[in-house]
């Protein structure tokens, strides 16, 4: 389709007193919501007709650990975690397993999780360098500014491998130990097409990550674009909130109260203590992002309303594996630590275990210091790259608070250590201050800290200082799990968030009439004796405006020419709330709207076709109508860019 047709469609203005152009916007340009009836029953729209499904499986697919749960339709309340797992690390509870997967030199899947390290870890160096060996890989789809389906990640050995293929891998390799799982449970062949699949990712994630985690569970074989409804995308502190909302007091740690042992008694249970109204922040700490969500509750169904556009950042606990990593490249070079991951991965991860089990370690009333096993092969290696060994690096350095001990160990004092965290917490604490002086943020009543990261010490410190008993603490007790139980229950009853804030501004480019004094003048456009003013933003959406369930966006496009096949119409977004043009410092196109046309030619002089957009759900969705005939068009919108 030629370029010029696609400007046309763009431009669509939406003046209603205006002569008809080409491509004109028809009818009310505003919100629509549906009408009561319609909305009291999202739940069961989203279904297919003739298909209910007997489980619901969640899949936490994290940037350190991962893991599934599930739940069977009959006995929501009952939700099974995963079985254990194989292997485990010393001082890491493990319900959920280790991110991690290895592909064997011809680039087939092998192992994931704990099997995947293991295996790696005893395989022969020279050997090792062949296979391809990933971890914290889920961190790309925050970073990568152009995110792509073709995007590219890093293998441990430094090859270069297809980012959809190592997400399709990890997700395939859910589906196969939960269908094992509950076929193991049934007594019979479970079929696939019984679950409800949802997957988690973070809030502050935009639209082309969120899109790229279905494409990948696409390939993986989840749910198939025919039957795109089998799959749901929740996110992490939406599924924390569903499940925080319903704790009791035994299932949680009060940090405000005297002790945090499970014997005490503050003064009310806090999952009873939720009352109509009630607003409390959830901060998700994870090992890549820290995600902040407030809600307020709304008795008696429980449903939930967001009061405040997601925030947060990739302020996750990885970033206190990166200041080691800073660390150790200051003492020993950072010619030889880059060399060191390439020659020797498997002594890397290793390394990268045992500082993760003295991490856990680190507590603000500490005073022994923890020792980090280095292992022989860095020595060893170390002296060949150097020509002096690692204890001459350290005595050398003018890092003060590690030393060598004699057991050949570095020896961290507990100030280094803290040092290290430093960084990571202040931003987070940076974040919380920012979001608890925002207007729509006052009465907070809980905050709920979840997410593996909220294990530790110091950043629970960190938070109660910060707040200094503005709203109380609370520490649900399997807290690496949180967010798992949440997203069953989430898959269970989609509908229990009625009210969304987006997080961007959404909107196309379109012409209207030109108004001398309201337009600049380098934005008109004579066309057949009209003035148009050009690159006008209509906005679909506005960031932090309140989106309800099921509510939807209404515009209606007319094709060019009468045969024209396919309509294209870019989406534009902008973090600011208010767009006057798509030219606008921030606005980005980030998006395509895509209708399909063909086969609706009718006798109608002027064919328009009716757009429905929903932003009220974890992602965007579109719909059309050709309005002469009331058939559906197939719409679609594409984040990912091409």
């Amino acid at each position: 389709m030629a370029e010029k047709d696609t400007m046309v469609i763009e431009d669509v203005e939406t003046d209603e007193m205006a002569a008809p152009s080409p491509a004109k916007s028809i009818g009310d340009p505003g919100i629509t919501p549906l009408s009561p009836t319609h909305t009291l029953k999202d739940s069961e729209e989203n279904e297919p007709a003739g298909h209910s499904f007997i489980v619901v499986v969640a899949i936490d697919f994290g940037t350190t650990s991962s893991g599934y749960a599930y739940a069977f339709t009959k006995e929501p309340e009952c939700i099974h975690t995963m079985r254990r797992w194989e292997g485990g690390d010393p001082g890491v509870s493990n319900q959920k397993t280790p991110t991690t997967i290895l592909l064997t030199p011809d680039r087939k899947f092998h192992s994931f999780g704990y099997a995947a390290r293991d295996f790696y870890h005893d395989l022969d160096p020279t050997e090792s360098k062949q296979w391809l060996y990933l971890e914290k890989f889920k961190m790309k789809l925050h970073t990568t500014a152009n995110l792509s389906i073709d995007t590219e990640l890093h293998a441990a050995n430094g090859k270069r491998v297809k980012a959809l293929d190592i997400f399709a891998y990890a997700l395939a390799f859910f589906k196969e130990q939960a269908l094992k799982e509950l076929t193991d449970q049934a007594g019979a062949e479970f079929d696939n097409a019984d679950v409800r699949w949802v997957i988690t990712v973070p809030a502050i994630w935009k639209m082309p990550a969120k899109q790229f985690m279905r494409e990948a569970a696409y390939k993986a074989g989840l749910a198939t674009r025919e039957n795109p409804e089998q799959l749901i995308i929740a996110l992490e502190p939406e599924a924390a909130s569903i499940y925080c909302r319903k704790l009791r007091l035994h299932q949680m740690i009060d940090l405000g109260a005297k002790t945090s042992i499970n014997g005490y008694n503050p003064p009310e249970n806090v999952g009873a203590g939720m009352t109509q109204g009630d607003r409390y922040v959830v901060v998700d700490c994870g090992g890549g992002t820290v995600d902040l969500t407030v809600h307020q509750i709304r008795m008696p169904e429980g449903h939930l309303k967001e009061l405040y556009k997601a925030s947060g950042g990739p302020y996750g606990s990885i970033g206190i594996d990166y200041e080691f990593e800073k660390l150790l490249c200051k003492i020993f070079g950072q010619d030889f630590i880059d060399q060191f991951k390439i020659k020797r991965p498997a002594a890397w991860v290793d390394l990268m275990i045992a500082f993760e089990s003295r991490k856990r370690a680190a507590a603000p009333d500490r005073t022994n210091p923890l020792n980090i096993n280095l292992p022989f092969s860095f020595i060893d290696y170390y002296k060949k790259f150097r020509g002096h060994s690692v204890e001459h690096a350290l005595r050398k350095s003018n890092v003060d608070f590690v030393k060598w001990s004699s057991q050949g160990m570095l020896r961290m004092n507990p100030d280094a250590m803290n040092s290290l965290f430093k960084p990571t917490i202040d931003h987070i604490i940076q974040h919380l201050n920012e979001l608890f002086e925002r207007p729509e943020v006052t009465d907070i009543k809980f905050l709920f800290l979840v997410g593996g990261f909220a294990e530790s010490p110091l950043l629970q410190k960190a938070v109660q200082e910060m707040l200094q008993g503005r709203s109380r603490i609370i520490i649900p007790h399997d807290v690496g799990l949180t967010i798992l139980k949440g997203a069953v229950l989430f898959g269970l009853d989609p509908s229990v968030i009625k009210v969304r804030r987006s997080p961007l501004t959404y909107g196309v480019g379109v012409l209207n009439r030109f108004v001398e004094g309201k337009h600049p003048p380098e934005k008109l456009l004579l066309k057949d004796g009209t003035r148009w003013c050009t690159d006008v933003f209509d906005t679909f959406i506005a960031a932090d405006q309140s989106v309800a369930l099921g509510e939807t966006v209404k515009r209606s496009y007319t094709p060019a020419r009468p045969s024209q096949q396919v309509i294209v119409i870019h989406v534009y977004c902008s973090e600011k709330e208010s767009v006057s043009f798509i030219s606008d410092p921030g606005v980005r196109k980030c998006g395509s709207l895509r209708l399909d046309v063909s086969g609706t030619e009718s006798s109608a002089t002027r064919r328009e076709i009716q757009t429905m957009m929903q932003f009220g759900d974890t992602e965007i969705r579109a719909m059309a109508v050709d309005v002469a005939t009331s058939r559906s068009v197939k719409a679609s919108i594409d984040f990912l860019s091409q």
